[in-house]
């Protein structure tokens, strides 16, 4: 669909009280409010939505918001996909924007397409140069690399710095980051100021000057694995094997090993194998940002903290969620940019589906009429 659909009437913008256990993040923050209000726009908030996020009731209605019933707005704006229950209490018509997962939820998706709800995807938003500002996957991503690092150096039993006292001097850890992207850049940036001694690898050969940009090292195993839209492609067993086996020899030299390695829709590729954990000092420890696709280390147990052979691993299934406050600024700034797109000068929702960020982004009721 290429033409641009119109309302006739102002829209009404609903922000709910997220129900995922564990999910302290809220979909839009008051500051925000105030430039969606400015626009012309009614804001809507559920109840204690921003509790969790240090956000009163009253610090949005200050801002211009409406405390009520957000689940019958014209658009909703969530966090963690809708359940079955939440996707019963919206509104045919009602557009849907938040995390849906839709590559691994296809039965929320299917329900949503059912109901008649139109959803936008924030982790379908194409990563272009345009969307930079709307792009919800890096920013949440920055979030969680740098909570990780901070959670392995309060399980690691050492100094993250090098420390020179009267009792000796004490060397830096070592930090090993495996993937490079948003979150791993970060990962090792955070690991640098707290005084680690980082070392970055990836399977994209390119991203060598982005690690070496953050201070840190680069490990090169001679893998290339270069992807389309900014991901890695998936190994193919030959390289897979060859890579766990130079790998299993790096990491006994480190203190730390955080990995952030996903392939988008698919189980996350084992990096860190049983052999590998083994091989590490004892007391070292393996943080796995992959434990929502299934995890990276052979040996995690995703949302749990287990030890093997003297090594912790970590697997925190939701790191942005545990600094809500930031984490919520940054997705509300990128749910706020979609939502300009979407709307017309006069508060009124226009969704353009020739515009490629609009259209990337949908996964349901790209066909569903506007009333």
């Amino acid at each position: 669909m290429t033409e641009t659909e119109t309302s006739s009437t102002p829209l009404t913008i609903g922000v709910v009280k997220e129900t995922k256990p564990d999910e302290r993040r809220v979909a839009l923050v008051p500051k925000l409010v105030e430039r969606l209000t400015g626009r012309g726009l009614r804001v809507v908030v559920e109840p204690g939505a921003g509790a969790a996020a240090q956000l009163s009731d009253e610090l949005f209605t200050d801002a211009g918001a409406t405390v009520g019933d957000a689940w019958n707005a014209d658009v909703v704006l969530k966090v963690a996909p809708p359940t079955a229950g939440e996707i019963e209490r919206l509104s045919r018509g009602t557009v849907l924007i938040g995390f849906l997962a839709p590559l691994t939820n296809v039965d929320e998706v299917a329900a949503l397409k059912q109901a008649g709800i139109r959803a936008f995807a924030v982790e379908s938003i194409p990563r272009i140069s345009r969307a930079q500002a709307m792009d919800a996957l890096s920013s949440q991503a920055n979030v969680a690399g740098y909570r990780a690092v901070l959670l392995a150096a309060q399980r690691l039993p050492k100094f993250f710095p090098m420390l020179t006292t009267a009792a000796g001097t004490v060397p830096p850890a070592k930090a090993l980051v495996l993937g490079a992207g948003v979150a791993g850049l970060q990962a090792l940036a955070t690991a640098k100021r707290l005084g680690a001694q980082p070392t970055g690898y990836d399977v994209r050969p390119e991203v060598a000057e982005q690690v070496r940009s953050v201070g840190a090292q680069w490990l090169d195993l001679g893998i290339e694995a270069v992807g389309e839209g900014g991901y890695a492609r998936e190994l193919t067993e030959e390289e897979r094997a060859e890579q766990q086996r130079r790998l299993t020899e790096a990491i006994t030299e480190f203190d730390v090993v955080i990995t952030t390695a996903l392939v988008p829709g698919r189980k996350a590729p084992t990096l860190v194998t049983a052999e590998a954990v083994r091989g590490m000092r004892p007391g070292s420890v393996v943080v796995d940002m992959a434990g929502e696709s299934g995890g990276n280390c052979e040996l995690t147990e995703p949302g749990t903290d287990v030890v093997a052979h003297d090594v912790t691993i970590c697997s925190p299934l939701n790191l942005p969620a545990e600094m809500p406050v930031h984490a919520s600024e940054l997705y509300a700034r990128n749910l706020t940019e979609l939502l300009e797109l979407m709307v017309d000068s006069e508060g009124r929702l226009a969704l353009d589906f020739s515009d490629e960020i609009v259209a990337g982004a949908c996964v349901a009721g790209a066909d569903e009429e506007v009333n």
